[in-house]
């Protein structure tokens, strides 16, 4: 019998080894019924192993982690009809329809009573029902696969990486999907690396780097504690302007394309740069103010960009 609480997940001092390596270093965090909780890192920060002890593929070395009021070490059988997946790297096969996968998925689970076109319906696939899955783009693949994570009408959905490799198109749509997700009040355990898309669909963001979780809490509570300024790029600049906005008082960033960028706290710090620049006969071609985002609040923290992020973890 599983206990209710105001908890969808419990994970407590989580710690996950593979070897000598610790993918997952003593982690803690809770995931509210009905909130969409992002993981937000670059590949091997130790996201995919969380999430696969969470919904009972792996085992945890040490820590507790309690699934619906279930521990997931010991009461698996309970869990595994009370979620549904979508793994990174999903596929299917590659000669039967859209609705034909679902139908099989649907049966797999003993679920008679699932309303196949409705699902079709809510991930926007109802003109490529009877389309094979090998003529599908990558996006719609994906749109399918969180289908899929839907035929058992789950109380909470696991979806790991779910737009890596798609064009921002494609990435845009299968977020409209998620958001679908959100509206109808399920709890959503999502890893990325891209800060847009935890930005734009977690209610919580826990920010992981190299097993271990280093800042947690909504969007806009992470930037305004971590971030709070802005930043001016200025793109293809010639060779003086690190100089002489060094020599006003900043701290200029040059990049390797001959962009510099400049932390600013307020909006007159632009005017200020750009009359120095000016009065200084320095060149640049265009510029950019940005406000701060999670991205700027990951490479704060961890003295590394997000999107270029590497790791000789592997996928972890």
């Amino acid at each position: 019998m599983s206990e209710k609480t105001d908890y969808a997940i419990e994970v407590e001092n989580l710690t996950k080894r593979f070897g000598e390596l610790r993918a997952v270093d003593n982690i803690s965090f809770t995931v509210k019924r009905g909130e969409v909780f992002a993981l937000l890192g670059p590949n091997g920060a130790g996201k995919t192993s969380t999430v696969e002890i969470i919904d009972t593929i792996r085992t945890p070395t040490s820590g507790k982690v309690t699934l619906l009021g279930m521990d997931v070490t010991t009461q698996k059988r309970d869990i595994v009809h009370r979620i549904g997946v979508l793994p990174q790297g999903f596929t299917s096969f590659d000669r039967i329809t859209v609705k034909e996968t679902l139908q099989y998925y649907s049966r797999l689970y003993r679920r008679g009573t699932t309303d196949v076109d409705q699902l079709i319906e809510l991930v926007n696939l109802t003109d490529k029902s009877d389309e094979q899955y090998k003529n599908l783009s990558g996006g719609l693949k994906q749109r399918l696969g969180i289908a899929i994570s839907l035929v058992n009408d789950p109380e909470v959905v696991f979806l790991d990486e779910p737009t890596t490799g798609l064009d921002p198109r494609a990435r845009h749509e299968v977020w409209q999907v998620l958001q679908g997700l959100k509206e109808k009040g399920k709890t959503v355990l999502l890893t990325t690396h891209y800060m847009e898309e935890a930005e734009l669909l977690a209610d919580t963001v826990a920010i992981i780097s190299r097993g271990k979780i280093i800042a947690m809490g909504s969007p806009v509570e992470l930037i305004h504690n971590n971030a709070q300024d802005q930043i001016l790029t200025l793109q293809s600049v010639d060779g003086n302007v690190a100089d002489i906005v060094r020599k006003i008082g900043f701290e200029p960033v040059l990049d390797s394309d001959d962009t510099v960028r400049i932390r600013i706290i307020q909006t007159e710090d632009v005017q200020l740069i750009l009359s120095a620049l000016k009065d200084a006969g320095a060149l640049y071609l265009g510029l950019d103010v940005r406000k701060p985002n999670l991205e700027e609040v990951f490479l704060k923290l961890t003295g590394e960009a997000l999107h270029d992020s590497h790791s000789e973890w592997g996928q972890v």
